[in-house]
């Protein structure tokens, strides 16, 4: 398996995806060095956007991290979330009623902006649940694992509505070694348990890369020959962008560590057409 410096990758294209987890930041933050990245696209002319299956807060609030600790270049119209998905799907599919979440009051902001009642699985009574019309999993945080996640189960045992699931990402890391349960994970476990299929948004399905590519084309009209996908993990990032036709890059600073990628990348048959140490340059 060889390994590539990023910047002799990135210079062979005109628009760049990153993934965010684990590519440009990890548990401590930004990655060290990260702006050089950024300086360096930005004096060849290569745009750039963060897709990621972060929808745990707006685009707005995920770019504000990214200026707070000075990656000031990351603004919200460089920011493509899952969350967005799943908001033009409630607006186009759920007229009325509530829609019941999981996840914490700042990723609710995807279900706000549709103008239907939202709430909390938290809050939720199951005893006065005829008005909720859908359930969406948006982040992995603001709830009670042992409480709230069989209320989850029982909701959608007394309601026929659509689960919607806005994170599909089933773990992510969270030091060097060890990674956490992401929401996707709590999704697939409740899937099973009911044996209903949920709706599902965000890498490696193929239309999250459409709505990336359709937004993307707004500031420079190029074909997916001059775009690359960079990411962390395999079977969201890599498979997803390979799905879509366009390049993609492994880095392994994240979810796929040096010593297992080659294994990995055999085993789940996902192959990137390059593999980095990082995306840090220099």
């Amino acid at each position: 398996m060889e390994i590539i410096d990023f910047g002799e990758v990135a210079s062979r294209y005109k628009v760049i995806f990153f993934d965010a987890y684990g590519v440009l930041k990890n548990s401590l933050g930004l990655l060290e060095g990260i702006d050089r990245t950024f300086d360096f696209l930005l004096d060849l002319d290569i745009d750039f956007y963060v897709v990621t299956n972060d929808a745990s807060r707006s685009p707005k609030r995920l770019a504000e991290a990214y200026i707070e600790q000075g990656l000031t270049v990351v603004d919200a119209s460089r920011i493509i979330s899952s969350g967005m998905l799943a908001t033009e799907y409630l607006r186009l599919k759920v007229k009325k009623g509530g829609v019941a979440y999981l996840g914490t009051e700042a990723s609710a902001h995807y279900l706000q902006e549709v103008g239907l009642h939202t709430m909390s699985i938290a809050d939720l009574d199951l005893e006065s649940c005829d008005d909720i019309n859908a359930l969406v999993f948006l982040d992995d945080e603001g709830f009670d694992w042992n409480r709230d996640i069989d209320k989850i189960v029982n909701l959608l045992r007394m309601r026929n509505i659509p689960a919607i699931v806005a994170n599909t990402d089933r773990s992510y890391p969270v030091s060097s070694k060890e990674v956490a349960v992401a929401v996707g994970g709590i999704a697939d476990m409740v899937e099973a348990i009911t044996g209903r299929q949920f709706i599902k948004f965000g890498k490696p399905d193929v239309q999250m890369f459409i709505f990336a590519h359709n937004h993307s084309q707004t500031a420079h009209a190029v074909g997916k020959e001059q775009i690359l996908m960079v990411g962390d993990t395999l079977t969201t990032d890599i498979m997803g962008g390979n799905k879509f036709g366009i390049d993609t890059a492994l880095v392994l600073s994240g979810n796929t560590l040096r010593g297992s990628a080659a294994e990995l990348i055999h085993a789940t048959g996902i192959i990137p057409d390059y593999v980095c140490e990082s995306v840090v340059i220099g």
